[in-house]
C-alpha cells in the first residue's frame, strides 16, 4: 500500500519526492514577499518525521551551510520517514547579517508564538503549525554569540532517555544537560511532545568548517538511529564527554584579552587560562579557571571589560 502523501503549507507532496516551497511571513515596503524557505524530503517508505532548522538567530550561518549538505545527501527514494528542512527561520535577520529582527526581539525567546502577535511571533507561530506539530524530533542548528565561538555540542535534556540516546548518537564531542528557556523552540516543541536536539558549534557570522562537519556528520547519524537512512560508512566516533553543569569564567578587569586555552582542552580549577593587558602591555589581571573541565567555549573578542565571559568550561562526568 503506497505512502500516504506529506501535507505542508496547502501543498501535498508525494512519497519518493521531494518539494521546495516558500511560506508567506511578511511583505516589505518595497512590496516585495518576504516568505519561510521549507524543503520536504518525503521517502517512499514509512519511518518518522523530523526537522532541521538553522538560523533562528540571524549572524548563525554556520547551520545553513549543514541543512545544504544534509539535504544534498539525502535521496527519497530510500528514505524511511520524512524530512522537513528550513535553512533560514530569521529570514529578515539573516538578510542583514543580525541576530535579532528588525524589532530587535529574538526570535528564541518568542515561542510558541501567536498568528496574530508582533513579526517574531508570528514568524514563531508559523514555525511550530507548520513544521513542529507533525514532527516527533527536531535538530535546532546555532553557533555562539557575541564573538564567542563554541566547541561543537549538544545541549538537551539528558533526564530523558529518548533524547539522551539521541545526543549519543549525534556523538559531538560534548553533550551538556541545558535547563529549558521560556520562548525558546527546545521548550515549545518540546510542550508540543517532540524530542529536540541543540546543536551549538562555531562562530556567529562565520563558515567555520570544523563546526559545519561535525554538524553534518551528527545530523547523518541521528537519521540513521532513527532508522530513516543507512548507517553513516566507515563511521566510528568516540563516545560524548558527558556535562551536567557548566559555567563562564568572567573578566575580573578591562583590558586586551589574551587566552592560553583552545576549545576541547580540559583545565583544572586555579590554572591560569589567560591574561588581560592594557593599550602598553601592562598586565593587568590573570585569569584563573574557577573549576575542572573542559572549555567549550571562548570568547573572540580582543577587549573585554570587567564582568565580560572569557571562557566557558564544561564540568565533566555525571551529577554527583
Amino acid at each position: 500500500m503506497a505512502r500516504p502523501s506529506f501535507e505542508i503549507g496547502g501543498v501535498r507532496v508525494r512519497p519518493g519526492l521531494r518539494r521546495a516551497l516558500a511560506l508567506p511571513i511578511t511583505r516589505l515596503v518595497t512590496g516585495a514577499d518576504v516568505d519561510l524557505p521549507i524543503r520536504v524530503v518525503h521517502g517512499r517508505e514509512e519511518g518518522p518525521t523530523i526537522w532541521v532548522n538553522a538560523a533562528i538567530h540571524g549572524d548563525e550561518a554556520v547551520g545553513v551551510e549543514v541543512v545544504r549538505q544534509v539535504l544534498a545527501g539525502l535521496d527519497a527514494k530510500t528514505l524511511r520517514g520524512t524530512v522537513i528542512a528550513i535553512p533560514i527561520v530569521n529570514v529578515l535577520g539573516f538578510m542583514n547579517g543580525s541576530r535579532y529582527l528588525p524589532d530587535r526581539r529574538d526570535l528564541n525567546r518568542s515561542f510558541p508564538g501567536s498568528a496574530r502577535g508582533s513579526l517574531a511571533g508570528r514568524i514563531a507561530h508559523l514555525m511550530m503549525t507548520e513544521v513542529v506539530d507533525k514532527c516527533t524530533v527536531g535538530i535546532d542548528l546555532h553557533t555562539g554569540s557575541d564573538r564567542r565561538t563554541n566547541l561543537p555540542q549538544i545541549r538537551t535534556d539528558l533526564e530523558d532517555p529518548e533524547t539522551r540516546a539521541l545526543a549519543s548518537a549525534f556523538a559531538a564531542p560534548v553533550m551538556l544537560h541545558a535547563r529549558l528557556r521560556d520562548g525558546s523552540l527546545r521548550y515549545a516543541a518540546r510542550e508540543r511532545g517532540a524530542k529536540v536536539l541543540l546543536y551549538e558549534a562555531g562562530e556567529a557570522w562565520r563558515m567555520d568548517d570544523w563546526a559545519i562537519d561535525a554538524g553534518v556528520v551528527g545530523v547523518r547519524r541521528v537519521l540513521a538511529a532513527l532508522d530513516m537512512t543507512d548507517p553513516v560508512p566507515d563511521d566510528d566516533p568516540p563516545a560524548s564527554v558527558e556535562s551536567w553543569r557548566s559555567g563562564w569564567v568572567r573578566a575580573r578587569g578591562t583590558g586586551m584579552v589574551h587566552l592560553d586555552v583552545r576549545l576541547g582542552q580540559e583545565v583544572t580549577k586555579g590554572e591560569r587560562i589567560g591574561g588581560l593587558f592594557d593599550s602598553l602591555g601592562r598586565r593587568v589581571r590573570l585569569i584563573h579557571a574557577d573549576r575542572d573541565g573542559m572549555v567549550v567555549g571562548r570568547t573572540e573578542a580582543p577587549v573585554v571589560n570587567s564582568g565580560d565571559a572569557v571562557v566557558h568550561i564544561a564540568e565533566v562526568g555525571a551529577p554527583a
